[in-house]
């Protein structure tokens, strides 16, 4: 069995939600993959964050490269085996040495961005533009927070929530093998999620234009996460 590689945490992470033709994203899926469907449909998700605290397993934090933001597009999917999982079509980073990092050691579409992250309260504003434009220009910025008079639950098996946001396989491609990775962490603590000045093109850099607001808006305050090895499908 293979060994944890890497230790993380994510924090205040945003889930933004649409609803999207499951044939659209089938056809922008790599061999291998099959879209992954909630009673018939699947959805394009964009989950900004931050990364805290980023290191191998034999190594503690270092300031300048272990804490940064962190935003990605995601769809669900299943391997030929059947297991679930996540595909990314995109993520930012604000730190360029970690988004060389990840791509040479994931396999995973980073993009340096330039990103801020506030806080006032409960209250979170969000910002960021990508600085390395292949294939495309992108930005982001929102508002958000935990929406008044909710409380932080666990989603339970057989829900919308349950199958957006327990997953723990990510899988990338490297020239044509199709490669997942394993993460673990503790099951989220979340509540639906108020959000406002909503403005962003990622999605549509994706290759996803979307003229409606997302229909599903989580907040999470984070979880801690260990990263296995990519191994090939």
């Amino acid at each position: 069995m293979s060994r944890v590689v890497m230790r993380q945490e994510w924090d205040a992470l945003l889930f933004l939600h649409w609803e999207i033709s499951p044939e659209q994203v089938q056809a922008r899926l790599p061999e291998g993959l099959t879209v992954d469907t909630f009673r018939g449909k699947t959805y394009l998700g964009l989950v900004p964050f931050t990364m805290r605290n980023v290191r191998p397993v034999w190594s503690p934090p270092v300031s300048w490269l272990s804490h940064f933001h962190e935003t990605n597009v995601r769809v669900y999917v299943r391997d030929k085996s059947g297991r679930a999982g996540v595909y990314f079509f995109s993520l930012e980073a604000a730190n360029p040495i970690a988004v060389e990092l990840a791509r040479g050691l994931f396999k995973l579409p980073y993009h340096w961005a330039k990103m801020t992250m506030e806080r006032t309260g409960s209250q979170i504003r969000y910002s960021s533009e990508r600085l390395s434009h292949p294939p495309r220009p992108a930005h982001c910025q929102v508002t958000y927070g935990p929406q008044p008079g909710t409380v932080l639950g666990r989603a339970a098996p057989g829900t919308v929530e349950h199958f957006l946001i327990e997953r723990y396989t990510l899988f990338s491609v490297s020239g044509k093998t199709l490669l997942s990775g394993r993460v673990a962490h503790p099951p989220y603590s979340f509540q639906p999620a108020a959000f406002s000045d909503l403005n962003q093109t990622l999605t549509h850099a994706a290759g996803f234009a979307l003229d409606s607001p997302p229909l599903l808006a989580h907040y999470s305050p984070g979880v801690a996460v260990d990263i296995y090895p990519l191994t090939p499908v």
